[in-house]
Formats: C-alpha cells, structure tokens, sequence
C-alpha cells in the first residue's frame, strides 16, 4: 500500500529493465531477474525472498541494494513464482540453488564479490548455504533477516503456536515423510548446524517483538557462526 514505508522502493525497483535468467538444478527448472548496477562492478548481491513469497515481492530490497549500487539477483525458490517444483523446501534444498546461482554469476564475472540476502526462509535458506564447503569462495558476506533456526523448531513452535499441537507424533511423521518425499527431515535441515560451519561475516537482524519466527531463534544462530558477525535488532 501507498502508505507502507516500502511502497516507493518497490516502485523504483518496478521501472528497472530486468533480464530473466533460467537454469535447471536439482531437476528443477529456477527462475531469477538480474539488474546491473549503474556503475560497472563486481558488488553482486542474491535476494532470496520467504515462504509462498516471490522475487517480485523483494522488489523494496532488491532496490535498496541496487540503489547501494550492486548487481542485484533476485530468484524464485522451488515451487515458487515462476520456478518449477512442487514441494518447498523450507531453505534445505534451496540453499544448493543459491550455490548454483552464485556458481553462474562467477562464470560471468570471476572477480564478483557476492554477498547472499535473504528473509524469513530465504534468511535459513542462505544460512544453510553457508555451511556447504562448494559454497564459492567470491561469497564474501552473508545478510540473515529473521530466519529461523532450523525447520524442526520453527514447524513445532508453530504447531503448538497455531494449532496447540505438541510436536509427538504429527511433526515426527510429517518429517519421515518429507524424508521420503522431499529427500530432508526436519532435524537435518537446521541453520544452526550449518552455521557451525561458516566462516563468512554475517549480519543477524531480527524484530524483537517477532511471533512468528520467535526472536530467540536468532540467538541461537549468532552463537553458532564461526566467522565474524554482528546482531541487529
């Protein structure tokens, strides 16, 4: 809306020509805008948007980085927007996507320095990517807003938040069959562990009056990172 501080931002981000790009990971088809910077350079930015979100909905932060002057790249995950899939994967299998991403900007410029955004999911999604050791080394800096600390935790704190469900037995057989069917379970696809990881900097934001990813979720991802970091809330 007209009066939501990131109403301008969006409009800005709208008017830029934005060349699509497309790849097949995963035996997936991904979908992803790219704007240049207005000044040549190799400052790249990905910007990963949250759950049954899209690129278009990051299109205040896309601006924002653009307006820092980055490159901007900004993908749909699986199974949402214009990429295929049908199961999300809560960040898991997202994070090999993002690799791939960052893989393909290399390709076009082996000097990019990249630095990985993401919110909410897309901030577990680009935390979970920071513990693969394919990760490429032109990924300098990690920006985190939000996520959570792993699937298992935030699926329970919801189960018992919405619907006063304990986590035994519904959330242990969902995770079994995401096991068969999405190739994850809940426990294995945690922020925390990959962070124990990371030696990249990052920067943890989070609302601390968040109840829907619960604010202490980001404490426990600030303590686990092994590289320098820095908390905002």
């Amino acid at each position: 809306k007209k009066d939501n501080p990131l109403y301008e931002y969006e409009q800005q981000f709208k008017q830029l020509d934005k060349e699509t790009l497309w790849m097949t990971n995963q035996g997936v088809k991904q979908d992803a805008w790219y704007v240049p910077a207005k000044e040549k350079t190799g400052k790249t930015v990905i910007v990963v948007h949250g759950f049954t979100s899209d690129k278009e909905a990051m299109s205040p932060y896309a601006w924002l980085f653009h307006d820092l002057g980055y490159n901007v790249l900004v993908p749909d995950n699986m199974a949402h927007g214009d990429s295929g899939g049908r199961i999300i994967g809560y960040g898991w299998n997202d994070r090999l996507n993002v690799i791939k991403w960052a893989e393909l900007l290399v390709e076009r410029n082996p000097s990019s320095q990249i630095t990985l955004f993401g919110l909410s999911m897309g901030a577990a999604t680009v935390m979970m990517a920071s513990g693969e050791d394919n990760l490429p080394k032109q990924v300098v800096n990690i920006i985190e807003d939000c996520g959570y600390s792993s699937v298992w935790e935030e699926l329970k704190y919801q189960a018992k938040e919405m619907y006063n469900l304990p986590a035994f037995p519904i959330l242990y057989e969902v995770s079994a069959i995401s096991k068969l069917r999405a190739g994850f379970s809940y426990g294995q696809a945690s922020s925390v562990k990959q962070l124990q990881k990371n030696q990249l900097p990052v920067l943890f934001i989070h609302g601390d009056a968040d109840d829907f990813v619960p604010t202490s979720m980001v404490y426990d991802n600030y303590k686990a990172t092994q590289g320098e970091s820095e908390l905002y809330l």
